[in-house]
């Protein structure tokens, strides 16, 4: 029964905190979904980005439960501590989504460094003489290995339905990726409107790509100490907290009320503490605007 209640606190405690301590259900920049897009959609998207398309979101949800589950149980067998067994199983709970968290900014940071390349393979078919849809389609041999999975997933759609404007919406659905949107946009543009600026639009936006992400760079290797330091401090009291709840007399202190107190304290204020560093060692992401 206590591991019972113990578990409904924990889970009680997630669903308060819920809108900061799961970041799959935010935006790309850590803020609120775009108006007009539900949760889900939003999840999905973070799926999408991490290139995980083909995982769906009850699956991560369902992984979430059972290890939630597991380390809940593995924690009351090696510390038996109620409120140090919640904490472990709502961890366990955030994990899957932390992580398809922080490989969706692996993808988009790896991709970052890619698009000026994929700017400069269309500029390069433009002025070739190929028509746009072929130009777009020689990015599936010829542009960098990231992205010529979703590029040789539009030539396929545009060989098959001939409709270039809706290859491009798929195309954006694969690459989930603001810059990607901007390009496909500019794109889109110049195929219904026409004109002869397409290529000089196309350099300039390849330039600003590449100091945008010179910048990144720089700041991101200053700042790393923030997120370094923020990771530090907030795993090290718990460390310690489960080194002494081995002791039995240590253990029966924070089973008690006032020990359960000090716990569910400790971890809000870690939790705040973890947001607020993060929030100052990040930059803020690019939003889609074209979704």
């Amino acid at each position: 029964m206590t591991i019972a209640w113990g578990l409904v606190l924990g889970v009680g405690l997630l669903l308060v905190a819920s809108v900061w301590l799961w970041p799959i259900w935010l935006g790309p920049d850590g803020s609120d979904a775009s108006a007009g897009r539900s949760f889900a959609s939003a999840a999905r998207e973070r799926v999408a980005q991490a290139g995980l398309g083909g995982v769906s979101l009850p699956t991560i949800l369902v992984v979430s439960l059972i290890l939630a589950i597991a380390c809940a149980a593995l924690a009351v067998v090696l510390v038996p501590v109620v409120a140090v067994s919640a904490a472990a199983g709502t961890l366990a709970f955030l994990l899957p989504s932390a992580l398809v968290v922080w490989r969706a900014r692996a993808q988009r940071r790896a991709a970052r460094v890619v698009w000026p390349d994929v700017v400069d393979h269309l500029v390069s078919a433009v002025r070739s003489g190929l028509a746009l849809p072929e130009s777009v389609v020689t990015l599936a041999r010829s542009g960098p290995m990231v992205t010529r999975a979703a590029f040789s997933q539009f030539e396929r759609d545009y060989r098959t339905s001939g409709n270039f404007s809706e290859g491009l919406d798929r195309l954006k659905d694969r690459l989930v990726d603001p810059v990607a949107d901007r390009i496909i946009e500019t794109l889109r543009m110049s195929r219904e409107v026409g004109g002869n600026e397409l290529t000089t639009v196309l350099r300039n936006l390849a330039t600003y790509l590449r100091q945008d992400a010179a910048i990144r760079s720089e700041v991101e290797a200053r700042q790393s100490w923030t997120v370094n330091a923020a990771r530090l401090g907030v795993a090290a009291p718990w460390v310690v907290l489960f080194l002494l709840s081995t002791r039995p007399e240590a253990a029966a202190a924070y089973n008690s009320p006032s020990g359960v107190a000090v716990i569910v304290v400790g971890a809000a204020l870690s939790i705040v503490a973890y947001r607020i560093m993060l929030g100052l060692g990040r930059l803020p992401e690019e939003r889609r605007w074209f979704t």
